[in-house]
């Protein structure tokens, strides 16, 4: 009977670590299950792995189109940034975040999974020589996707990033 119950532990324990959206030593790999964080969490994220942001408004209010917030920013989302940034050794500037005016869906900037970022020749050949192309968007926006999943789609002036997860964080 003592081995049963060690057992039923042991296969619960299994079953915690391995489950969808839960990493080694149950840690949340998925932006549902690591949740929302903060402007400043994100903004501290960024200072520092040396990302920078800018905004066309000079602020950081989610309610206005012409800021760049981080409020409500997917965890995995920042992550994603950050492993972005390590892997390519190219400098980064956030330029669009979770404030309204960009397109809506699941997968949006405002619910937290979008990043926009300047385009800078290192970043762009990082994406183009490291992703797979997949094709054009609805909208004409070529797109590569990251062996994680995540999608860098060119929109002419900026990459739109959808980062489904940390991208390997």
């Amino acid at each position: 009977m003592k081995l049963r119950s060690v057992l039923t532990s042991l296969a619960l324990a299994l079953g915690t670590l391995f489950a969808p959206g839960v990493g080694v030593l149950g840690g949340a790999t998925d932006a549902h299950a690591a949740g929302k964080i903060s402007h400043a969490t994100a903004t501290s994220k960024f200072n520092s792995s040396g990302i920078t942001w800018s905004s066309s408004g000079s602020c950081s209010n989610r309610n206005n189109p012409t800021c760049t917030s981080f409020d409500q920013l997917n965890l995995a989302t920042a992550q994603g940034a950050q492993t972005l940034k390590s892997a390519s050794g190219c400098t980064l500037n956030i330029t669009g975040g979770t404030e309204t005016g960009h397109a809506g869906g699941t997968y949006s900037h405002w619910n937290g999974y979008k990043l926009d970022f300047s385009k800078y020749t290192c970043v762009g050949n990082y994406i183009k020589n490291t992703f797979t192309y997949i094709g054009v968007r609805g909208d004409g926006a070529p797109q590569w996707k990251s062996g994680a999943g995540n999608v860098y789609a060119d929109e002419g002036n900026h990459w739109d990033v959808t980062f489904y997860n940390c991208g390997g964080c």
